[in-house]
């Protein structure tokens, strides 16, 4: 058998960069497909972190950094294009001489389920699924109670972000698989540094099946007759991976096997208050790795070191001590995606990454 069905992430996955000009009508290319998820994080500047998805439509954002509910903007974008999008003249992705990031994900199958129709799940569902690359973008309306929502994916999702979409000063959940050996209550706030906490009423102490994701009462999951969104992501070998390691507070930091070549990585502290630190492989394009951005700041893009690291043909090595990143003893939680995975279905191992 193959090691991965996925010789190409850069089909369902890719970051590019690119710099504001304050006009509408600024197309961005390169992404290498049509994105139905797109985050962008003005670089250079304290502009909240954006996100806009193909279910809410391309005029319509949410900020990960904030607890605010989705907001309409007529100058945000224009289109999902075939090989990226097109933005307006809104600041905070298409300021003048401003730098951005933009990490782009592919799920173009749409999907839809009557619960009492097809007895998947409780509730009401539907969105876009690229189950080969285990991501799915889920819509529906929260009951209250608790209850069930088919999620689209052939597997259980390994990592879920839930938003209330008309509620302000609601939280972004955030399920992990690999929070804790028990991770059925466990939750974390994407627009907050703390620490894992415990609680039954996102998710009614329920870990995801392979077909539904449970919600409990929460506001914030699943508020009565008002819209939800959920965001699934489903490990796939070669291609994405959540796991955990054990920082160690040396310069030379631990090494976390992916089994591929990573292109960007999410991670967070679990034991204790730290900001969701993000890198990626195009900034600055070798290792070391310096540049990054916190998802639940909207602090500019910084290159301190604080996150060094190095992006290997099968993991990453952390090469700093921050506290949030590396400190003795910490425990760490990460999301990757693949570059190209460590061998593909040819034999083809990966190489590492060149430094300076």
């Amino acid at each position: 058998m193959a090691y991965t069905t996925i010789n190409d992430p850069g089909l369902f996955f890719n970051t590019v960069l690119y710099t504001g000009n304050g006009s509408a009508g600024n197309a961005i290319s390169g992404v290498g497909f049509s994105p139905n998820m797109v985050w962008i994080k003005e670089r250079n500047s304290t502009s909240s972190h954006t996100i806009s998805d193909t279910i809410r439509g391309i005029k319509v954002r949410f900020n990960p950094d904030l607890t605010d509910n989705e907001e309409t903007l007529q100058n945000l974008m224009t289109s999902f294009d075939a090989d990226g999008f097109t933005n307006g003249a809104d600041n905070g992705v298409n300021e003048n001489n401003k730098t951005y990031a933009a990490w782009n994900w592919n799920a173009s199958t749409a999907f839809s389920n009557d619960a009492s129709a097809t007895s998947i799940g409780t509730i009401d569902s539907a969105g876009t699924v690229n189950d080969a690359a285990g991501f799915s973008i889920v819509s529906y309306t929260g009951t209250g109670a608790n209850g069930t929502v088919k999620h689209g994916l052939s597997t259980a999702p390994n990592w879920i972000i839930f938003k209330n979409r008309e509620t302000d000063g609601q939280n972004w959940v955030v399920y992990l698989s690999v929070t804790s050996s028990t991770p059925a209550d466990d939750f974390l706030k994407l627009n907050a540094n703390s620490a894992v906490g415990s609680s039954t009423s996102y998710g009614n102490n329920t870990v995801p099946t392979t077909s539904v994701f449970s919600v409990g009462a929460n506001d914030n999951t699943n508020k009565s007759s008002v819209g939800q969104m959920a965001y699934c992501w489903s490990e796939r070998k070669g291609y994405s991976k959540m796991g955990t390691y054990i920082g160690n507070g040396l310069a030379g930091g631990p090494f976390v096997y992916t089994g591929f070549k990573p292109q960007f990585i999410i991670g967070k502290r679990l034991d204790a208050a730290g900001g969701w630190w993000m890198v990626d492989n195009k900034r600055p394009g070798y290792n070391n790795t310096l540049e990054y951005v916190v998802a639940d700041s909207n602090n500019a893009e910084q290159d301190d070191g604080s996150f060094a690291t190095d992006f290997l043909s099968n993991g990453f090595k952390c090469r700093a001590t921050n506290g949030n990143f590396n400190a003795d003893g910490g425990n760490y939680s990460y999301i990757a995606f693949a570059d190209c995975p460590f061998v593909n279905s040819n034999g083809v191992p990966a190489t590492t990454r060149g430094g300076v």
